[in-house]
């Protein structure tokens, strides 16, 4: 350790930090100042990565959920060779700038997840931890290391408070993940005031309930820091949590210690005298050469640790081609070619309910797909999330394929994302479409993220029945709809649900499959190829035969409705067109063209029919058209009772257009 450098390097961040904040006009100066040493601690000793190679597969993970204080993060990126440069820096903020106020996880720059809602951050460097421990699990040998790499994590006090942070913890200690380190910046400051007004429990009671071990250092000590991370490098039994007690703003001599230097810029008067107190030149983003030249020459000696693992990685496919071609299909998770076809050939005994349908294609594709891993929050038995055929991950124990999160529908999506991350695991997770919104957080940062997550959400609409008001969605099909670059694929029948799994695995990005409590009849007119069907988003299943009186637009069980009442409005001389509409985003996707086809022209009456709330559709049915839909909250009923209710029945449909 020389600490003369890292001396420097943390004046460095303090300069680049407090001078981007300012020149922004906004940000969070107070982390990336207190926390200074603990960031040129990690990059220049701590880390083991390769900035000139970013993608390097056993490479330590550095996840800042705090992410209020990107200013360090992106200090740390520019002065230790990642793709932010000194432009960036001086962008912070700005329209297109690759330094957004909080971090945006893009390839290939370093920044390995998006933060800033606190808490998350803490779940996808447990997803992180856990994709590792499988893969070492999977792949390592007697003779061969291939994975061994750490998961360090750097949160703040509202990551603590956040409930997240508590299921995913929970977790990271059942599962005992030994490569998992967070430090927690014990500044005593949040952003309203003093912590203590908020926040006083034994952090370590509860860190020892979750199976951690806990040190507690001054993180402004470079010797505190050695002293722990040096030897949790060597060795690591458990999940570890660091409590760095630190001064947020430390430097700013008149803010420093207090919540006015966590989330404004210093000003130009305290920043004149914060530099006058760290005895900083007048140079705007001052970086002493001393620190650009050690990044230098450890680029170099980075270079050389991945030339090693190169080395040992190629002994290890000469000894094992099976376990390199295994290791290929899960980093690069092509499809099988004809998978359409084989998913069409599936044979599932009908009828079905969507749930069901699901878990069965969900068990035949992971046969196929050994990238597939994933699980549910207590309900694997009644999402059917459960692959039969593979183990379940549990305390030191990465073998098998199911994981099982417990009642922790928030953390199951940020571990999700953070298994994501990895690069190397589509994760699938499981729970009722109502609890989406225990998880949405995650999600919206999955969409935001464009990361590859499979949502089975099911009993999707008032039919799951007597389990009454509480558990029957109504505002989630549309709460979901409005998160850009998520993929909602609400499916009418079996095929449909083999389409959409398809749909799922072909799109760079998230999707949420709404699947059905209740049997769904197999409908021949949606057996058609994926191009012309699901893959289109919307499409005509049963034509008109010179010009419709009605069109309908329908989404899932209500498919057969539309077709039932259809026919009952063709033998009284009417003319009918039915669309099955399973997806918005795919069909938004579509060619102006195609959408004409199916949206343009006289269409007669447009009717939509789903079981939810009626926002959305009338993209489809226009400001004049009938939406049956619901206005209220469902009941406690069996479903045919509540069909009757809420008016979807073939009676009560035809009642409102004749």
């Amino acid at each position: 350790m020389e600490l003369p450098i890292l001396e420097k390097i943390a004046l460095s961040i303090r300069s680049l930090s407090m001078e981007a904040v300012q020149k922004a006009g906004s940000g969070h100066p107070g982390l990336p100042l207190g926390c200074a040493e603990i960031g040129a601690y990690l990059y220049a000793e701590a880390l083991r990565h390769n900035p000139g190679n970013p993608f390097w597969l056993n490479r330590d993970r550095f996840v800042l959920s705090a992410g209020h204080g990107s200013m360090l993060l992106y200090s740390l990126l520019h002065l230790s060779g990642f793709g932010i440069s000194l432009e960036d820096l001086k962008s912070f903020r700005q329209l297109h700038s690759k330094t957004a106020g909080h971090p945006e996880y893009k390839t290939g720059l370093g920044i390995e997840a998006t933060t800033g809602p606190l808490g998350q951050g803490v779940g996808n460097a447990a997803g992180l931890a856990l994709a590792y421990k499988i893969l070492a699990e999977k792949f390592n040998t007697e003779e061969f290391t291939l994975f061994d790499n750490k998961i360090y994590c750097l949160a703040g006090d509202g990551c603590l408070m956040e409930g997240v942070s508590h299921e995913a913890f929970s977790l990271a200690g059942h599962w005992n993940l030994n490569n998992l380190i967070v430090i927690y910046d014990a500044n005593n400051i949040c952003l309203d005031g003093p912590v203590g007004e908020v926040f006083s429990e034994d952090l370590k009671q509860r860190f020892a309930s979750y199976g951690f071990d806990l040190f507690e250092i001054d993180g402004h000590s470079f010797a505190d820091l050695h002293s722990v991370l040096g030897n949790l490098k060597a060795k690591q039994d458990r999940p570890v949590l660091i409590v760095a007690k630190t001064i947020i703003g430390k430097g700013a001599p008149n803010k420093a210690g207090t919540h006015k230097v966590h989330g404004s810029p210093l000003g130009l008067e305290e920043l004149k005298a914060a530099k006058a107190f760290l005895k900083l030149p007048e140079e705007e983003f001052y970086v002493p050469q001393a620190v650009r030249d050690f990044f230098s020459q450890k680029l170099l000696r980075q270079k050389e640790d991945e030339k090693k693992w190169e080395a040992v990685f190629g002994q290890w496919s000469q000894a094992y081609p099976e376990k390199k071609a295994e290791l290929e299909k899960m980093l690069f998770k092509q499809l099988p070619e004809h998978l359409e076809e084989e998913l069409a050939a599936l044979e599932i005994k009908e009828p079905v309910s969507g749930r069901a349908a699901s878990g069965e294609i969900l068990n035949f594709l992971s046969v196929r797909l050994p990238f597939l891993y994933g699980g549910s929050a207590d309900l694997s038995c009644s999402d059917m999330t459960l692959v039969k055929k593979a183990g379940v991950i549990g305390k030191n124990c990465f073998k098998g394929r199911n994981l099982k999160y417990g009642v922790r529908e928030f953390a199951m999506g940020t571990i999700s994302n953070g298994l994501a991350l990895s690069g190397f695991i589509l994760p699938y997770a499981g729970t009722f479409l109502v609890f989406s919104d225990y998880l949405r957080g995650a999600i919206r940062l999955a969409a935001l993220s464009s990361l590859k997550v499979i949502y089975q959400l099911t009993h999707d609409s008032i039919f799951l029945g007597e389990d009454g008001p509480t558990h029957q969605p109504i505002e989630q099909l549309a709460s979901l709809r409005a998160l850009p670059n998520l993929q909602v694929i609400r499916p009418a029948d079996s095929y449909e649900v083999k389409m959409a799994w398809l749909a799922a695995l072909r799109y760079e990005g998230p999707s949420a499959l709404i699947l059905s409590r209740q049997n769904l009849t197999a409908l021949e007119a949606l057996k058609v190829p994926y191009e012309h069907g699901l893959g289109r988003g919307a499409y005509i299943i049963k034509k008109e035969k010179i010009k419709p009186d009605f069109t309908f637009f329908a989404s899932g069980s209500e498919v057969k409705l539309a077709l039932e009442v259809a026919a009952r409005l063709e033998n009284l001389s009417k003319d009918v067109r039915v669309v099955s509409v399973p997806s918005f985003e795919l069909f938004e996707r579509q060619p102006e063209a195609y959408k004409n086809q199916i949206l343009k022209g006289d269409l007669g009456r447009r009717v939509s029919l789903e079981a939810a709330s009626e926002m959305g559709w009338h993209k489809f049915i226009g400001t004049d058209g009938i939406a049956i839909a619901l206005e209220s909250f469902g009941l406690s009923a069996p479903s045919s009772a509540l069909a009757q209710e809420f008016g979807f029945t073939l009676d009560t449909v035809l009642q409102r257009l004749i």
